[in-house]
C-alpha cells in the first residue's frame, strides 16, 4: 500500500500533460475540427520549453514559468497552418495534422542542430521542482485548465456556440454564429493547450529535448478524448487510466518477480492497454456530429 501511495506523485506527473493535451484535443472536435496534430504540437512544445528553459535558467529564476509560456503560444502559432488549412481551404484534417506532426518531428531537429549544434537541446540543471507531497505544480495547472474548460463550453455562451459548431453548423450559422470564427478558435486554443503540455512533460520527465521525449504521448491524449466520449469527466477518467498505466510501466521494472520479463514489455504496455480500451470502449456515436466535415456556407 505504502508503494501505492509513493507512485501518486508520478502518476500525476505523468497524468497532467495527457490531460491538458486531451482537452485541447477536446475543444478542437467539440468546433468540428480534428485535430491528430496533438503529438507535433506537444513536441513543438517541449522544444521551445527546454530551449527557452535552457537559454534564461542562468539569468532568471522565473524560466520554468516564461518557457511553459512559450510553449503554448508556440504551440498556438503552430496551430494556424491547421486551422488556414483545415477551416479555410477546407483540406482533409487528417492529412493537415499529419503534416503538423511530420513538420515537429523534422522541423525541432532541424533548429537544435542550429541553435544547439546537436539533434537535442543541451540538457538543463534543473528542471520543474515539486512542490508538497512531492506533486508538480503542473498537476495543478491541469486541474485549473479542466474546470476552466468545463465552465466555459458548458456555463458560458462561448462554449454552447462553439458546440454548436461541432454538431450543425448549418444551424449555428443561421443563427448568427461565425461558424469558421469558432473553429478557429478552438484550433488555436487545443495548439496552445498542447503546446503547454509538451513544456510540462519536459521540464518534468526529462532533463532536455529529444525528437522521442514526447515518445505518443500526443497519441495517447488523442485516444484519451476519443474514450472520455469528448466530455471534461470521462476525459479525465481516461487521462488518469492511461496515465497510470505508463507511470506502472516504469514502477514495474523494479518489481523483483517481474524482472524476468523482457523490458520491451513494459515500454509498450501503455500503447497496448490504450489500443485495448479504445478497441472495447470506444464508440462514434459519442463524437460531434460534424467533426471532421469542412464547412461549407450554405451548405445543410
Amino acid at each position: 500500500m505504502n508503494s501505492l501511495f509513493r507512485m501518486i506523485p508520478s502518476v500525476l506527473m505523468m497524468v497532467s500533460p495527457i490531460l491538458i493535451a486531451a482537452l485541447g484535443g477536446m475543444i478542437s472536435e467539440r468546433s468540428g475540427v480534428t485535430n491528430i496534430a496533438l503529438e507535433g504540437l506537444m513536441g513543438i512544445g517541449a522544444f521551445t520549453a527546454a530551449t527557452t528553459h535552457v537559454l534564461l535558467e542562468a539569468t532568471t529564476p522565473l524560466s520554468v514559468w516564461i518557457a511553459l509560456l512559450v510553449a503554448a503560444t508556440s504551440g498556438c502559432i503552430v496551430s494556424l497552418i491547421h486551422a488556414y488549412a483545415s477551416v479555410s481551404l477546407k483540406a482533409d484534417q487528417t492529412v493537415s495534422g499529419t503534416g503538423i506532426n511530420l513538420l515537429s518531428m523534422g522541423g525541432t531537429v532541424f533548429l537544435c542542430q542550429v541553435i544547439f549544434r546537436q539533434e537535442r537541446t543541451e540538457p538543463y540543471k534543473l528542471g520543474m521542482m515539486p512542490g508538497l507531497g512531492g506533486i508538480y505544480p503542473t498537476a495543478y495547472i491541469a486541474l485549473a485548465m479542466l474546470i476552466a474548460t468545463w465552465y466555459v463550453l458548458y456555463k458560458r455562451p462561448f462554449g454552447l456556440r462553439l458546440r454548436a459548431c461541432g454538431e450543425h453548423p448549418a444551424a449555428a450559422a443561421s443563427a448568427g454564429i461565425d461558424v469558421r470564427k469558432m473553429r478557429y478558435i478552438a484550433v488555436l486554443a487545443s495548439g496552445a493547450y498542447a503546446g503547454l503540455a509538451g513544456g510540462c512533460l519536459v521540464l518534468t520527465q526529462t532533463i532536455q529535448y529529444t525528437n522521442m521525449t514526447i515518445n505518443g504521448a500526443g497519441f495517447i491524449a488523442l485516444a484519451a478524448v476519443s474514450f472520455g466520449r469528448w466530455l471534461p469527466k470521462g476525459i479525465l477518467g481516461s487521462s488518469l487510466l492511461f496515465g497510470t498505466a505508463v507511470a506502472l510501466a516504469i514502477y514495474m521494472v523494479n518489481i523483483e518477480s517481474l524482472r524476468s520479463l523482457p523490458p520491451e514489455f513494459f515500454s509498450i504496455m501503455p500503447y497496448l492497454i490504450t489500443l485495448v480500451t479504445l478497441v472495447i470502449f470506444s464508440g462514434k456515436d459519442y463524437a460531434p456530429r460534424a467533426c471532421g466535415q469542412p464547412y461549407e456556407k450554405g451548405g445543410s
